[in-house]
């Protein structure tokens, strides 16, 4: 599959079928999420992978009681060292940079997830607080997503998108046009 295939073939997934994931698919998961690209090649981004029931029940109730996440076999939180953008970038560092660079590694993980037959969903609703506590993460780290990954139990289809002719601009915002 090639990756306008994989990028068309993703889906937030909320159903996992019962099963182990190879660790050597993990670490090609999390292989892909080290390759994004980050400011300053800083690589802000630092991962917790949770296998324990007990933690992943934890952590669906600290997700605002998303229960599905526990379902998953195994589920990555992907966290940003915001000390270490910000030490060269400063607040612009600490509140975007780190950020946007985990949101690239987290792209990357749905991505991989998908291209080896494995469901993901990006999980941002959740209490900081609640998800430092359980894992045991320090102030200077946030963490950023809760990505529960698994052998998908259901086939959603895909959601509607807006034209690129009603998103795509020309030269100044507002100018539409087509390409």
């Amino acid at each position: 599959m090639d990756v306008f295939e994989v990028i068309k073939k993703r889906r937030s997934i909320r159903k996992y079928k019962s099963g182990v994931i190879p660790k050597e698919h993990l670490r090609a998961i999390l292989e892909a999420a080290i390759w994004a690209p980050n400011a300053g090649n800083l690589q802000p981004w630092e991962f917790i992978l949770v296998e324990s029931h007990e933690k992943k029940k934890e952590l669906a109730k600290a997700a605002l009681n998303q229960f599905f996440i526990a379902e998953a076999p195994v589920v990555i939180v992907v966290c940003a060292n915001v000390m270490r953008t910000a030490s060269i970038y400063g607040e612009r560092g600490a509140k975007l940079y780190c950020i946007q660079d985990t949101a690239a590694a987290i792209q990357n993980i749905l991505l991989a997830a998908c291209a080896l037959g494995y469901g993901t969903c990006w999980v941002g609703a959740f209490r900081d607080s609640e998800v430092k506590r359980i894992l045991n993460i320090p102030d200077e780290v946030r963490p950023v997503a809760i990505i529960p990954i698994g052998v998908p139990g259901e086939d959603p289809k895909p959601r509607k998108r807006r034209p690129l002719e009603k998103v795509l601009f020309f030269e100044t915002y507002g100018n539409l046009g087509k390409l």
